[in-house]
């Protein structure tokens, strides 16, 4: 059901939802409190609560949609009925259930209890007020950008996007990033296409074909990782641009263009 990665006193445990989700939950060693990212299955996370006698105290929601934020209903009556004191934070332009402190990209979040702070980054496009938290290069980004691919544009533009996706970029290559789904190796399907002749991604590929074949997660994964294998990281190379040329039959020469190419592209393998 869960696994663990621990970064100084920060540590980050995978709890399994649906179908591919994961939920984060973080914790400490030095703590009893509990903080958990995009709960959309509140039953597995009260499972996780139980089974490592935590104390839930906060959740962080990157965007609105249901199997990101579904089960926040159910675990604020859990904490209730315990007494725990619960506080729900969540991106200001979107409505998040019960959100009690609104976030944008100028926002830090603290929390005390765990001796954890958090910058939020704003990353429109998959959907318009999609947020990320960072906290000890460790990304928390939702929906934004999986190992291999990156969100579908449900309600942002190519241009938001790629903008967002160029935040992340800027950050240190040894940041991990802690996703939403299990989607590598679909996404790797399709950066082959893109890019047959990139060595790293066919050596990254054969090891996540292994990893899935022994029913290991594929993440967290890094950005030093994605730089050299996700296509979408990649509209500034050559190769991304020929091969957006290629598939749209149009003279491609920039990023912006490259990646809007190979969004659409993606939208329909």
């Amino acid at each position: 059901m869960l696994q663990s990665q621990t970064t100084s006193n920060m540590q980050v445990s995978m709890i399994k939802a649906f179908s591919d989700n994961y939920i984060w939950a973080i914790s400490s060693s030095n703590s009893n409190a509990l903080a958990i990212v995009d709960p959309g299955d509140a039953d597995v996370c009260i499972k996780f609560i139980e089974q490592s006698k935590k104390q839930l105290s906060s959740i962080l929601i990157t965007h609105h949609h249901s199997d990101h934020v579904g089960g926040i209903e159910k675990l604020l009556q859990y904490c209730q009925e315990k007494a725990w004191p619960l506080t729900i934070y969540g991106p200001e332009n979107e409505k998040i259930p019960h959100c009690d402190i609104k976030l944008n990209g100028h926002s830090v979040v603290r929390l005390d209890d765990l001796a954890l702070e958090f910058s939020v980054i704003d990353l429109p496009g998959h959907t318009s007020g999609h947020i990320a938290y960072l906290a000890q290069d460790n990304l928390f980004c939702g929906d934004t950008l999986f190992s291999g691919g990156c969100g579908r544009l449900f309600e942002g533009t190519p241009s938001q996007m790629l903008t967002s996706l160029e935040k992340l970029m800027a950050l240190p290559e040894k940041t991990h990033i802690y996703c939403a789904h299990e989607y590598t190796q679909a996404n790797l399907d399709f950066a082959l296409t893109v890019e047959p002749s990139n060595s790293e991604l066919v050596f990254y590929y054969n090891q996540v074909i292994q990893k899935r074949a022994e029913g290991i997660a594929t993440i967290p994964t890094s950005m030093l990782q994605e730089k050299m294998i996700n296509p979408f990281l990649r509209c500034d190379k050559k190769s991304l641009m020929e091969s957006a040329s290629e598939f749209s039959g149009e003279t491609i020469i920039d990023p912006l263009s490259a990646f809007t190419v190979i969004r659409a592209w993606k939208d329909n393998f």
